[in-house]
């Protein structure tokens, strides 16, 4: 199979676009109208600058560079995405620290994760699979979501929670067993508001 010119090329179009819009809606989460040096060299964006190449490169040679380097990071931070090329326009690293994302994970735009979080697949049963994320959705520390699961738009998972169920829009879910609670904008104040 032929491959064109651009299979030898950095996709830095794609690149761009991804990380302007992530670098944008950092700035709004903080409140910033630009985001300090120490930040921009920190691991949290680091990472994230680092998986938005990979992602961009998918189609070009570049692909298996950025996935070793993006290796080398995961064992460097414990910052983990297991080749997950899903996430959408609008990712947040809280906190860097043990986090690991499945692979096989669909996420939206549009979403906040932070240290200790573990999102990852059930090997038995009826929620045997992975999660599924809607827009807007934010993960606190130490939480698992876990197994074929639905979280819908607007969720806040709380810190300390445990999810392995369908959560539907606009919700906040707690504790170990988890509970919903029904509220509009459930991610106010947790992640700015900006157009996708």
């Amino acid at each position: 199979m032929k491959k064109g010119i651009e299979y030898l090329l950095q996709n830095n179009k794609k690149y761009k676009e991804m990380i302007d819009y992530d670098y944008k809606y950092l700035c709004a989460f903080k409140n910033k109208k630009q985001m300090p040096k120490e930040y921009l060299n920190g691991y949290e964006w680091k990472a994230t600058k680092i998986y938005r190449k990979l992602q961009a490169n998918q189609d070009t040679i570049w692909k298996k560079y950025y996935e070793h380097r993006l290796h080398r990071w995961e064992l460097k931070t414990g910052i983990s995405f297991e080749n997950n090329m899903t996430i959408g326009k609008g990712f947040i690293i809280g906190h860097w620290g043990k986090i690991v994302i499945n692979g096989k994970a669909i996420f939206g735009n549009q979403f906040f994760v932070t240290h200790n979080v573990t999102i990852g697949r059930d090997i038995r049963g009826k929620r045997k699979g992975t999660p599924t994320f809607g827009d807007r959705v934010v993960i606190r520390t130490n939480s698992t979501v876990v197994g074929k699961v639905n979280i819908g738009n607007d969720v806040l998972i709380a810190p300390n929670t445990f999810v392995n169920f369908d959560v539907p829009d606009h919700s906040v879910v707690i504790g170990n067993p988890a509970t919903i609670h029904h509220r509009e904008n459930a991610t106010e104040g947790h992640l700015p508001e900006m157009e996708i």
